[in-house]
């Protein structure tokens, strides 16, 4: 019961703490759910064996006070029968007084029987009360066992996460990501160095065929003014 008490009186956060310092909280919480229902077993076989007496002591009761009724009728009949002239009347007397001490016996038997019941029907109230705490007990923490399963995994989970997340080593992290960084920036300057480059070889080829096309332009001047001549057509 300790454990059950420990388990579920503490706040979640606890909770989580507390999962991690047991062994093994599902099997504990199973093994003490059991041991309640054994518990319960024997209440309701003990609950079962009193109400027994409670009964028997209930028929003794109507018996002895049966009897008492009885034995008082005989004593009046045996009077009767006495004052009658049925029977001698000093042996009426003396019989009707042997009925009237059997009748107290049965009296008192009858009494001490009542007592019983009345103590057995206490041990009855009493037992049955324990047994509806017991029962509430096992559908309470079969409820609650449901959660801790589920406390369990996320716990598991939660602590994995965080373990890896706690071997991380940030510093390496970010040294990876500078150096990154720089490879990038360095790789961007080389792209713009080559079109730099690239834009140089085009201009000087620009200069280049420029200059040719200018004398190809003379040349071709020339030999339209020399074939001109040659019909005669500037004359």
């Amino acid at each position: 019961m300790n454990l059950f008490k420990r388990i579920f009186s503490i706040g979640k956060a606890e909770a989580h703490s507390a999962v991690d310092k047991l062994e093994d909280p599902i099997k504990m919480t199973e093994q003490g759910i059991r041991e309640l229902k054994e518990d319960l077993d024997k209440a309701l076989k003990a609950l079962a064996e009193i109400k027994a007496l409670s009964i028997r002591a209930r028929n003794d009761i109507e018996s002895y006070s049966s009897k008492a009724e009885d034995y008082e009728q005989k004593a009046i009949l045996i009077l009767q029968r006495g004052q009658k002239g049925e029977m001698d009347a000093n042996e009426a007397d003396r019989l009707a007084s042997e009925a009237l001490v059997k009748k107290e016996e049965n009296i008192k038997h009858s009494a001490r029987s009542k007592v019983e019941k009345e103590k057995f029907d206490g041990n009855i109230s009493d037992m049955d009360t324990n047994i509806k705490r017991i029962k509430q007990q096992i559908s309470h923490y079969e409820n609650e066992l449901k959660t801790l399963r589920a406390r369990v995994k996320v716990s598991s989970a939660t602590k994995n996460i965080n373990k890896q997340m706690a071997q991380i080593d940030s510093s390496s992290t970010v040294s990876m990501l500078e150096r990154m960084k720089e490879k990038v920036e360095q790789e961007e300057a080389l792209a713009e160095s080559y079109g730099e480059i690239a834009n140089e070889s085009r201009s000087v080829d620009d200069e280049i065929d420029k200059a040719v096309a200018g004398a190809d332009s003379a040349n071709a001047t020339d030999e339209l003014q020399a074939l001109k001549d040659k019909l005669g057509l500037n004359k």
